[in-house]
């Protein structure tokens, strides 16, 4: 908000665009802290809550999105601002997307009913380069490599050599990666969960379970609506739902800063919070 004020104070307008994977969700406006009208202070914000969540929004799908976006901001003549840390967001953006074709349902079926233990072993018999790389627990991207290599006969990593879509070669790009000090990032994260209990997350979950939409979705996978579901059928305790929301809290900004640190291009800068200059970090823009 900071920028995006000090561009329209130059007398040009600004547009902020949401890359948080959480934050497209209507149904998740506490969970995700999605910024109130108050705190947008009258600068336009699009693709927040823009997905209803019976709705999965894939990188594939934001990044259509934000591209007419982007695209419609300089037409009109206004500064996009992306903000949010989803990085595979940001990276299918930028960089495109493998053109993988549709996956056999036969196929996903198949390999969707599979042990985590069996899928990953199945893996690395015939996707051993891709199995190195994943967790032997990492049941979502285990199941998407081996749907891919036996539905297509290619492996994930033949496919993502073919990227198509990307913008990152036509847009003037000005990055700015903020890595504020971790134990304070921990504490707010922490407290920022205890907030969420005591404002309304608790009302957001019960409004989702209502709907009974897929536990597979990704707004029923989202941080804090599993710990709160179990709370709310009273197989965790008010104590135990807080204590695992704030270690899920910790355990995601912890992924985010290990992506950040090592997966955007070095010469993206990287700086803490309160060391940002508008006019050293964003010369381009004053």
């Amino acid at each position: 908000m900071r920028l995006a004020l000090a561009v329209e104070e130059l007398g040009r307008n600004a547009i902020v665009i949401n890359a948080d994977s959480a934050q497209v969700y209507a149904d998740l406006a506490i969970l995700s802290a999605r910024p109130t009208a108050e705190e947008m202070r009258g600068v336009e914000h699009v693709l927040f809550g823009a997905w209803d969540g019976a709705e999965a929004c894939s990188a594939a799908d934001w990044a259509a999105a934000a591209t007419r976006e982007i695209d419609a901001a300089h037409d009109a003549g206004k500064l996009p601002i992306l903000v949010g840390g989803t990085g595979l967001y940001l990276r299918t953006l930028l960089d495109g997307i493998a053109p993988i074709p549709e996956i056999d349902s036969a196929v996903r079926a198949n390999v969707r009913t599979m042990d985590t233990a069996a899928a990953y072993a199945a893996l690395q018999s015939e996707d051993p380069e891709r199995a190195t790389k994943l967790a032997p627990t990492d049941s979502q991207r285990i199941a998407r490599a081996l749907e891919v290599v036996r539905s297509t006969g290619r492996t994930l990593t033949q496919w993502q050599e073919q990227r198509e879509g990307g913008i990152g070669q036509r847009i003037a790009l000005a990055p700015l990666v903020l890595l504020p000090e971790r134990d304070w990032l921990y504490e707010r994260c922490d407290r920022r969960f205890v907030q969420m209990l005591d404002c309304g997350a608790v009302e957001e979950v019960e409004a989702l379970l209502a709907r009974d939409l897929s536990p597979e979705l990704p707004v029923m996978r989202a941080i804090g609506v599993p710990e709160i579901a179990a709370m709310l059928r009273g197989e965790m305790s008010r104590k135990e739902a807080l204590n695992g929301g704030q270690q899920a809290t910790r355990n995601y900004a912890k992924r985010q800063f290990t992506w950040l640190r090592h997966q955007p291009p070095q010469d993206w800068p990287r700086v803490s919070p309160e060391y940002v200059d508008f006019e050293t970090h964003f010369e381009i823009l004053f």
